[in-house]
This record gives C-alpha cells, sequence and structure tokens, in this order.
C-alpha cells in the first residue's frame, strides 16, 4: 500500500520501491501496488510501476487494483504503455469498474460538471483495451513536419493481453471471463451462495468464472489473501502480528451491507499451519496463483521478515519455487 508520513512522503514510497527490489532477489515472481486516493498510501502506482522497472530487471509489477473511475482510459492506456516498455514488458495491471472506493470525497475535483454524463462501467475497461491493442483512435497522418499516429503510442505488444479484473461478485467474474480478462479474487468477496463461508463463495466465483472464459480451466486467476508466518519473527513482532489479526477478527464469517460482503480470515501462525490452512481451503484449490497482501501498518523490518519466511518456507511448503516464472530462475541467495 505504500503508507507514508505526509510530511516526508518520500521515505514511504523509497521503502515501498526497497520492498520491491528485495521481493525480486527472494525469487518472487510478481509485486502488487494498491490504490488509495487522498489518502497517505500510493495514489499512483503507474509512476511507482515506472520506478520500480528501473531499479528491478525481472519481477513483474501489476496494480491491485486502479479503479477506472478516476481515470481517462485514453491518458491512462498511453501512460501504461509507456511504462511497459520501460520495463521490458514486465507490467500487468489489474483495474476495477464502477464507483470507485470513496468516490465522494474527490468525484467533483474529477468531473467537477459532467459526473452524470459519465459511464463508469465495463465500457471503460473496454476502451482501455481497445487503445492498449493498438486499435485506431485517429487518423494517421503528416502535418508539417509532424508525423501522427492512428493509435495510442507507444504500442507495447502484448500488454492489452495482460490485463486484470478485480471481482467481487458472480456476475463481474463472468464478466470478466467472457471478455477475456485475468481475474483477480480478494480477500473482499460478495457472499452470494447463500452462506457466510468465504471459501466456498470464492470457489463458486472462481469456477463460474473459468466456466465461460476461452481458455477454460487455463485461465489465470490470482487469489488475494493476508497471511503472516511467524518462522523467524521475534516475539515482540509476533504479539504484534496478533494484535493486528485480533483488531480485524471480527469482520470475519459475518456478512457487511447490503451486498452481503465478505472478508477472508487473516493466517497467522508458522510456514507450516498456513500451508495446512490453505491446502483446506476451497478457493485456494482452484487456483495456481496467489497474492499474498502485506499488512497496512507494519515496520519496514516486519515486511522483509515476513517476506523472508514467505520465499523460503511457506512458498516452498505450497509447491513453489523461486523465480521460474517464464523460465528465468533467480540464484541469490536467501538473507
Amino acid at each position: 500500500m505504500g503508507l507514508f508520513d505526509p510530511a516526508d512522503p518520500r521515505a514511504g514510497h523509497e521503502s515501498t520501491l526497497e520492498l520491491i527490489r528485495f521481493g525480486e532477489e527472494l525469487g518472487f515472481d510478481s509485486a502488487w501496488l494498491r490504490h488509495r486516493h487522498l489518502q497517505f498510501g500510493i495514489s499512483s502506482p503507474v509512476a511507482v510501476m515506472a520506478a520500480a522497472s528501473q531499479r528491478t530487471s525481472t519481477i513483474e509489477l501489476g496494480t491491485a487494483v486502479t479503479p477506472l473511475g478516476a481515470e481517462n482510459p485514453f491518458r491512462l492506456a498511453e501512460d501504461l504503455a509507456t511504462v511497459d516498455v520501460l520495463s521490458g514488458g514486465r507490467i500487468m495491471p489489474g483495474f476495477s469498474t464502477g464507483r470507485p472506493m470513496n468516490f465522494e470525497r474527490y468525484q467533483d475535483a474529477i468531473y467537477p460538471d459532467t459526473l452524470e454524463q459519465e459511464v463508469l462501467g465495463y465500457d471503460r475497461l473496454l476502451r482501455l483495451r481497445s487503445f492498449l491493442r493498438g486499435d485506431a483512435v485517429g487518423e494517421a497522418g503528416r502535418a508539417g513536419i509532424e508525423e501522427f499516429s492512428d493509435r495510442v503510442e507507444p504500442h507495447s505488444p502484448g500488454l492489452a493481453d495482460r490485463l486484470w479484473y478485480g471481482a467481487a461478485g458472480l456476475r463481474s467474474a463472468q464478466w470478466a471471463g467472457e471478455n477475456g480478462f485475468r481475474l483477480l479474487t480478494s480477500s473482499v468477496i460478495a457472499g452470494e451462495n447463500g452462506t457466510t463461508d468465504f471459501a466456498s463463495n470464492q470457489a463458486e466465483q472462481i469456477r463460474a468464472y473459468r466456466a465461460v472464459h476461452p481458455d477454460g480451466e487455463r485461465a489465470r486467476v490470482s487469489q488475494g489473501l493476508v497471511v503472516i508466518p511467524t518462522d523467524s519473527a521475534t516475539p515482540t513482532q509476533r504479539a504484534r502480528y496478533r494484535d493486528y489479526v485480533d483488531s480485524r477478527a471480527g469482520r470475519v464469517g459475518v456478512a457487511h451491507g447490503p451486498r452481503r460482503l465478505l472478508f477472508a480470515a487473516d493466517l497467522l501462525g508458522t510456514s507450516a499451519e498456513i500451508a495446512e490452512r490453505l491446502r483446506d481451503d476451497a478457493g485456494f484449490r482452484e487456483v495456481d496463483e496467489v497474492a499474498f497482501a502485506l499488512p497496512f501498518t507494519l515496520e519496514p523490518e516486519d515486511y522483509v521478515q515476513i517476506l523472508g519466511d514467505i520465499a523460503g518456507a511457506l512458498g516452498p511448503a505450497l509447491g513453489w519455487r523461486p523465480g521460474v516464472e517464464k523460465g528465468r530462475e533467480h540464484t541469490a541467495p536467501l538473507p
């Protein structure tokens, strides 16, 4: 999330960049950035990905997720393509549609006169993908000494095929599948099967997505979960982690609001204990990829410990090998 002190925003951003670089050293396949507006966290993940692309060479960089209701798809396509070119084709952006979270706080700053005319739904993402594919947006030609393309420039081949959609419910998961997007399913979903069991609801959404995706069972799904392995944690860290998990435990197993939103439990324990719980999780059994989310409010040394234990113990316990994505294997030793 890239939390920072408002009096010193650079430090928090630098800490995020250092974590991404450290993650690459550990052999992680990807690093994902959250997106927050008017908060003391990353408001411009595209800019942070650009910086990270120049400090790393192999790790993939994603957003989970960018709310398109706050974006101009044409301008965003230019920025994403530029960063993808600079990174050597390593970005894989994730998006949401509809009204962004906390939109009422800043909607008038973006659309002071035109909000009622804006369509914030799925079409916004389809337009963005069209621009990234290189579909024509104007006429190519020359005007004096200036040359104009008929497509968004720069064009980065393959980027349009690396887009993820963050779905919370069955309808949006099925839409993502029908339209060939990758699926991000997070630790917050809509409970739609009549129960408050997070895992069974998530598993049903994933199956519904793959049932209509052109790639079927091969369609890529990433499951977002908060895990906190404690193998190498100090007693002080374990106490801090327990306080964090306990502070959020009350929301688990309860349906929230008219959409019956469900929250996944944070998994705290040794890597062996967490791996056992994941193997019993119906949602986890449906996926081949997991994005382990770092807790929001911990210290930099906590993140180093958690990442080290995931790479060195939890990942291998689940059958993962560091840095094998796309046939590229990292050789840096674990710290």
